[in-house]
């Protein structure tokens, strides 16, 4: 049965189930579902969950929950914590017989630090109960109301059941739906992220990747990549989507979903890489976040521990860059960085957890969690105040205040409408939105209309001081010379500094009044060319007798400075005003001439060149009376100003010279 748009758009509720090894989940799911979990050989030989399974489990008001099965064995906690990270209710199993364990007490830590809101607790096995005798179950419930005190599971009620017998199920699906009720939808309409837990090939189909969505939405025939990109991932297109093994045109976040992407090998696919939209969720090295230290961690977190980083899918070691403190005592939050040893994808607001080297007594290796407060983030240094009130900005709701924050970290590159969408997990007409609101007050500059692409208001502003004090320094530096150039003037601006900025910046300060620009050249309002001074009008007088000296042999650039007792930068100067007024030609990069001279030189070409229809190189060299050092230059003058053309040795008429 094909899943129409109108049940794509219904409720959308994962449930996950977390607990100890033995302690009954798959027993538990299948019981629920009818579904098997333990999907693998190696599961099926040692009868536990070693990857997440997954199953749907009909709700009794019409809701489909999709169901993680985790795997409660401590070597596979990564698992475990890969399916948490897209739950949004919780069931906790304890089993009747053996009540809470290591494995019950990190699961509990982990659904915490990952944000998990609600849930219950299912005791399994309660078919047991009658044989522990009668004060067993008061002393169990007693146990779990003590673990699960201060957490999201205080008060939250308590189901035993018997996947063996079939007792208490009724009542455990009723709770489920009343939680599943309570739950928020997921926005749809954000950056998709999708976190990728299993890749294999279907004969027929090719390579298929299955995940459960955070945000956004996928549909048949969207172009995806691959983060961190994988060998062949450029350019993907999604062929067909599957929700719960139906086939969908659309499937929203909170789903599970399964993706099949011709073009690419399912080998080359792997856990811990994410399906994005191209050019809106960037891999990240560094994580701006907002850390927890467990209360019950045996001793504080030292700045730059190194940790694993669970985060979507993906397992990466990180280093923790504590930035208002040298450590993290137990029980304390705190702003850091995490500096991964590889790059993965992330949404500010995901939560992640990290996990040490050894084992907490009676919990495992976890050690701590938190959320992302920025993606792709610039290394940061310990007790800047700027740096931790950016990330107070980050940490908070305003969305003006974040898409600020975000473009003020991009700096003089900026960022496109798109990117900053995936850089702040909002929707992107929610994006579009605060960037009208911060260009109306002057904190945001649209500098590219075709990519929606903008540069933090204070980010411009200091660029655009940068060109005015560039263009003035040029002054006090060169005050013969008519102005700056201006890709000159561009390169005193960071290298990351887009064109079109650059072009924007100059437009706004030409609009102001600050500066004018000439051509080639950009000056302040005010400045008077070298000529309207004694001083640039002799030196100007003294190049331009030179050149006339010379004649078609005149004094090479490197050699005017000294013949004229000028600096070089001032004699480029008045070289530039004498091409302006007509009384100097440049004919190469370091020879100018006299302009009377050279154009008498084209009048006696023109008329050789009527008369005899072709001109040598020697008979241009007598023609000049010159060396070749001066001939070549001029003759190649000609040809680019179209009065001859070279064919062969031999030069012929063209262009101004046919009339």
């Amino acid at each position: 049965m094909n899943v129409s748009e109108g049940s794509a758009r219904a409720r959308r509720v994962v449930i996950g189930t977390a607990g100890h090894i033995d302690h009954g989940k798959t027993s538990l799911v299948r019981a629920l579902t009818g579904i098997d979990t333990d999907r693998l050989r190696e599961e099926k030989r040692r009868g536990i969950t070693i990857e997440l399974g997954f199953a749907h489990l009909p709700l009794a008001d019409g809701t489909v929950a999709g169901v993680v099965d985790v795997p409660g064995h401590e070597r596979f906690v990564r698992a475990m914590a890969a399916g948490a990270g897209g739950i949004d209710l919780v069931v906790l199993v304890i089993a009747a017989d053996e009540g809470v364990m290591p494995q019950t007490r990190e699961h509990l830590d982990i659904c915490r630090l990952l944000g998990v809101p609600r849930g219950l607790v299912a005791v399994t096995k309660a078919d047991l109960l009658p044989d522990l005798g009668s004060d067993w179950y008061p002393l169990l419930e007693a146990d779990v109301r003590e673990v699960t005190r201060g957490t999201f599971l205080e008060g939250a009620p308590i189901v035993p059941v018997s996947a063996t017998t079939g007792a208490g199920l009724d009542r455990l699906v009723a709770a489920l739906t009343a939680l599943a009720a309570e739950v928020p939808e997921r926005p749809a309409d954000g950056p998709l992220l999708l976190p990728i837990d299993r890749a294999f090939s279907l004969k027929g189909f090719g390579t298929v990747v299955t995940g459960t969505i955070l945000s956004g939405q996928l549909a048949e025939g969207d172009a995806v990549a691959l983060l961190p990109a994988a060998p062949g991932s450029d350019a993907l297109r999604v062929r067909t989507v599957q929700v719960h093994g139906e086939p969908t045109p659309r499937a929203l976040a909170g789903q599970r979903t399964a993706v099949n992407l011709p073009g690419v090998e399912a080998a080359a696919v792997r856990r811990g890489q994410a399906l994005v939209h191209p050019g809106a969720v960037p891999a990240s090295s560094v994580l701006d976040v907002e850390v927890t230290l467990l209360a019950a961690a045996p001793k504080p977190l030292r700045h730059r521990a190194k940790l694993l980083l669970h985060v979507g899918t993906a397992q990466v070691p990180a280093a923790v860059a504590l930035l208002d403190r040298a450590e993290l005592r137990p029980g304390d939050t705190a702003l850091a960085q995490l500096r991964l040893g590889e790059p993965a994808a992330a949404l500010p607001g995901q939560r992640f957890i990290l996990r040490g080297f050894t084992v907490l007594e009676g919990r495992g290796k976890t050690v701590g969690g938190g959320r992302v407060l920025a993606v792709a983030a610039p290394k940061r240094r310990r007790g800047r105040p700027e740096a931790l009130a950016q990330l107070e900005v980050l940490a908070g709701g305003d969305a003006d205040a974040r898409v600020g924050a975000v473009l003020a970290m991009a700096g003089p590159a900026g960022l496109d409408a798109a990117a900053l969408s995936g850089r702040t997990a909002l929707a992107p007409k929610a994006v579009q939105a605060s960037l009208d609101r911060l260009g109306a007050r002057g904190e945001a500059l649209l500098f590219d209309r075709e990519r929606r692409a903008y540069v933090a208001g204070p980010v411009a502003a200091d660029l655009s001081r940068r060109l005015a004090e560039a263009v003035a320094a040029f002054h006090r530096e060169h005050p013969l010379a008519a102005g700056m150039g201006r890709e000159e003037l561009r390169g005193r601006l960071p290298p990351v500094t887009d064109p079109r900025l650059f072009q924007r910046l100059l437009a706004q300060a030409t609009e102001k009044g600050a500066l004018v620009v000439d051509g080639d050249h950009v000056r302040e309002r005010g400045h008077q060319a070298a000529a309207s001074g004694a001083a640039g009008g002799a030196l100007k007088e003294k190049v331009a007798q030179a050149l006339a000296r010379g004649g078609l042999t005149p004094p090479w650039l490197a050699d005017l400075p000294a013949a004229v007792g000028g600096s070089a930068a001032d004699v480029q100067a008045v070289l530039k005003l004498l091409a302006a007024e007509g009384r100097a030609v440049r004919v190469s990069a370091e020879l100018h001439f006299d302009a009377a001279a050279v154009q008498a030189l084209r009048e006696r070409l023109v008329a050789f060149l009527r008369e005899r229809k072709a001109i040598t190189t020697q008979e241009f060299k007598d023609l000049v009376g010159a060396t070749r050092k001066h001939v070549i230059p001029l003759a190649e003058y000609f040809d680019r100003e179209k009065v001859t053309l070279r064919v062969g040795e031999k030069r012929v008429l063209r262009g101004e010279g046919r009339g």
